[in-house]
């Protein structure tokens, strides 16, 4: 049987760098972490990085290597489980006394607990042989976090031969997945983001090493990442019809994330859970159905019962009563705590440039920005040292930034094969174009400011890891670009995994005296804002009958999700009447809002 998990919480893949090498940093304490296997220069970076620290030699693998993409991966992968599976293994072996790497393996669990109950009883035992008795069953309980990765579906660029001919299975997704589905990692997890990828879900039903094994355990599981219950059911139906099964749908509030925001039509998270605990059973049902009929058409040996399927939390949760809430009322198995995380050398690779600009940021510092090449809106800390190069590029009349990575290269606008729109290429053939076009003055000048406004994603998020590290990873591009969610405008110190720890389980408050909305009524908040936005772009325009329906919908939704809260206020917040007083205040802003359009 595979090891159960022990923490509550998880650490959500932050970027690029930023949990690049997390599991090295946290999984023998038990927690688990994820890394995004993007951008496979970081980690052959990485790679070299960690081999001297494994005592190993390292052997570069050049891109004129057959499947090098696929192959990095997968060997930094093994390293990384090599690196976790030596400290585990020396942990163990440590002495239970103060500050002794054991103790902190403990004493960071959860009080509530089975292991940390009996740990706690141990440490009140004076009979030496059952000291050392307890001593000896706590060693063999001791379990690492799982080591997890992270594919954004949409990144999945194509690949050409010498001749320009499109290459089978080498997209980047693909070729990812290929690298983790050959690493050695176990009791581990793939996690799908940013919606479907039919030729990557496709990819994956000819991997073996995504089945149940012949008693029911997966030692790669497929996660989803969704933002509502009907993204769950329609992807979840997908691999199911396919013969794969989706170990767990991980639910991310649409706004109240960091990194790229997928906002729902007006969806908010607590009314979102609410479907999931209320029809967990039901898609665990449907799903099974569909996964065993793939089964028997494959003439595959179909299990009895339905395998488990966990629902996880994460976006805006800055507090133990948020996530004891999250897991006592909605009954979620782990609640993601990524934000907060920045601010934890232990756990996360920052450079101390930008933790500084982390510990000082304030919420005007933090944006819903049109940054991102992808055309997705991209949470966004202004001030960065990308921020200040992309702005100098342009006062000296050369926007854009020089395309060296090309993950993001998806447009086909001026172009055969795609380019990248925050590519010095792309805007400058963008702006000739605009040029041309005898725009208004004042509507020319926008358009242009929206080409420049796009940003290199690829170097900037990647970075970090090579200025803590001092390694190179692009010659003579070190700036950094970071994408924290909105919840970092209250945590404004650094602090160790322990204290962090801690603060996730209520044994301490990192953000005392802080005033902090809840995480339900900030999250509205950011719909309301965006809500603004969207009705503000519109302006002057004539609506056609399908943008008044969304409008009217993203209205009807908000308005219900109010509803929803206000009958949960009692349970959600301790201060009932501030609660629904933000509530209020919400429900007469999209009134407003609405008689506007109307």
């Amino acid at each position: 049987m595979y090891p159960i998990q022990q923490h509550k919480f998880h650490i959500p893949v932050m970027g690029l760098a930023y949990t690049i090498d997390s599991p090295v940093k946290v999984a023998r304490y038990g927690i688990a972490s994820v890394i995004s296997i993007v951008e496979d220069n970081l980690i052959e970076m990485m790679r070299g990085y960690y081999y001297p620290i494994a005592k190993k030699e390292f052997f570069p693998i050049p891109t004129s290597e057959n499947d090098y993409r696929a192959k990095r991966i997968t060997d930094y992968l093994n390293l990384v489980n090599t690196l976790v599976h030596d400290q585990v293994e020396k942990l163990k072996k440590t002495a239970f006394e103060t500050g002794s790497e054991i103790v902190k393996y403990f004493t960071m669990l959860p009080d509530d607990n089975t292991i940390k109950k009996i740990y706690r009883q141990m440490t009140q035992v004076y009979d030496l042989a059952e000291v050392e008795k307890m001593q000896t069953f706590l060693r063999s309980q001791i379990v690492a976090g799982s080591i997890d990765v992270n594919i954004m579906t949409k990144l999945d660029r194509n690949t050409y031969d010498k001749e320009g001919g499109l290459l089978e299975d080498t997209s980047d997704a693909v070729a990812a997945l290929r690298g983790y589905a050959k690493s050695k990692l176990s009791n581990s997890s793939v996690i799908f983001s940013a919606g479907m990828n039919p030729r990557l879900f496709n990819y994956l039903e000819n991997c073996k090493e995504f089945d149940a094994d012949e008693n029911g355990f997966f030692a790669k599981k497929i996660v989803i990442k969704v933002s509502d219950y009907r993204s769950a059911l329609i992807q979840g139906k997908f691999l199911a019809k396919k013969g794969i099964w989706v170990s767990e749908f991980r639910v991310e509030s649409g706004l109240n994330c960091g990194g790229h925001a997928f906002a729902t039509n007006g969806y908010l998270m607590g009314p979102i859970l609410e479907e999931f605990a209320a029809k967990k059973e039901e898609l665990i049902d449907t799903l099974f159905l569909l996964y065993v009929q793939a089964l028997e058409t494959k003439g595959r040996i179909c299990p009895s019962k339905p395998y488990s399927i966990k629902i996880t939390a994460q976006g805006g949760i800055g507090t133990f009563a948020e996530a004891d809430f999250l897991h006592s009322y909605y009954g979620i198995d782990s609640s993601g705590w990524g934000t907060p995380f920045l601010l934890v050398p232990e756990a996360t690779t920052v450079d101390e440039l930008t933790l500084e600009q982390l510990c000082d940021a304030k919420q005007t510092d933090l944006v819903l920005s049109n940054h991102s090449p992808l055309g997705v809106r991209f949470h966004y800390l202004k001030g960065t040292s990308s921020d200040m190069e992309k702005k100098e590029r342009i006062r000296r009349g050369r926007p854009g930034s020089p395309c060296t990575e090309k993950f993001l290269s998806s447009n086909t606008e001026f172009t055969e094969l795609p380019i990248c729109t925050a590519s010095v290429k792309y805007q400058d053939l963008k702006i000739k174009q605009l040029q041309t076009a005898n725009l208004p003055e004042e509507q020319f000048q926008q358009q242009v400011s929206d080409v420049m406004e796009k940003e290199c994603l690829c170097i900037g998020l990647s970075n970090p890891a090579a200025k803590l590290y001092q390694r190179p990873f692009v010659k003579n591009l070190e700036s950094v670009t970071i994408c924290p969610g909105p919840n970092i405008a209250y945590f404004s110190k650094i602090v160790s995994l322990e204290t962090m720890t801690d603060h996730i389980y209520g044994r301490t408050d990192i953000l005392k005296d802080t005033q902090r909305p809840h995480m339900f009524i900030a999250e509205l908040r950011l719909y309301i804002q965006y809500l603004k936005e969207e009705i503000a772009a519109d302006k002057g325009r004539i609506l056609d009958n399908k943008r008044k329906k969304y409008y009217q919908e993203f209205y009807q939704n908000l308005t219900e999700g109010i509803n929803y809260y206000h009958n949960l206020a009692g349970i959600a917040q301790s201060n009932r009447q501030q609660f629904l007083n933000e509530l209020a205040i919400g429900q007469m802003e999209i009134d407003g809002l609405l008689a506007g359009i109307a």
